[in-house]
């Protein structure tokens, strides 16, 4: 199964070594198991959208693994792919970038044909073969039809998606430079939401965590100051603030990290797919580790 991880300490930039690296889940241990491509997404302090990502493991991964320890953002976005749609290269490796947006996603859209007519001239955002990409840019497209809301843009094409083609998941997180976005639909995969304040549960310390195998100590002194918020497609840690969201859950982290959380599709998909009615690849892709 594809993991999703994101992160918003905005408006304070700050370093994800932790979460990206040293967790006792982390990404990097993930990998093993989702071999098909890695990708990290953050800004500039400028706003300008970067994107490091390769058609291989993270495990197997230097330039990765370096950049995680290296980046610094407000926001960041995590990718570990099992690939279920489109080609083992970098054009189909998430996180892809769409009017200085940054998206991943996690799941199985079918009926690509029919979204490619709904996405009309709109099929041009489209530089790879994934459904994920397809969903990205009928995303961005409702997004600029409602004046740059990405919240609506968002709740259009999930009820578009949900309504008229095959779904077997369609989570989702979306960035900007001080913004995130998640959603969760239906229930068949988990995405997992952390509110973190400054200095964790004793408002003083470094993020300080053992993890419940007893195996790695994690410590990271960068959100001792600061509070952040983070989404991941499962714990990450032994931390036991870790909420899951609800299906049909879209969350928004705004540019002070207030959440916003809504229900945005009450119904299951009108045509939900079975890991019986996937071809081996996909339904291989949606499983859990």
């Amino acid at each position: 199964m594809c993991r999703l991880f994101g992160l918003s300490s905005a408006p304070q930039r700050t370093h994800a070594t932790f979460w990206l690296l040293d967790a006792p889940d982390s990404l990097s241990r993930q990998s093993h198991h989702d071999p098909d491509g890695t990708g990290l997404g953050y800004f500039s302090a400028d706003g300008t959208p970067l994107v490091d990502k390769a058609p291989i493991a993270a495990y197997r991964d230097r330039a990765f693994a370096e950049k995680a320890r290296q980046a610094e953002s407000a926001t960041f976005i995590a990718h570990v792919r099992y690939a279920s749609t489109g080609s083992l290269d970098l054009r189909n490796t998430h996180p892809f970038e769409q009017d200085g947006r940054l998206f991943a996603h996690n799941g199985v859209i079918e009926g690509l044909d029919r979204l490619d007519a709904h996405l009309g001239e709109d099929r041009s955002l489209v530089n790879g073969d994934t459904d994920s990409e397809r969903f990205f840019a009928l995303i961005t497209r409702e997004t600029r039809r409602h004046d740059g809301d990405v919240t609506e843009g968002i709740r259009r094409a999930a009820e578009w998606i949900a309504a008229n083609v095959p779904v077997y998941a369609i989570n989702l997180i979306l960035i900007t430079p001080k913004e995130l976005w998640a959603l969760r639909y239906p229930d068949t995969h988990g995405l997992h939401v952390l509110e973190r304040r400054a200095g964790g549960q004793h408002g003083s310390r470094h993020l300080d965590h053992t993890g419940t195998d007893g195996r790695m100590r994690v410590h990271s002194s960068h959100l001792a100051q600061c509070p952040a918020v983070v989404v991941a497609s499962e714990p990450m840690d032994d931390n036991p603030h870790w909420l899951q969201m609800e299906p049909g859950e879209l969350l928004h982290v705004g540019p002070d990290l207030r959440l916003t959380r809504q229900i945005i599709l009450l119904d299951p998909p009108a045509h939900q797919l079975t890991l019986d009615d996937l071809h081996p690849e996909a339904a291989a892709s949606q499983q859990a580790a």
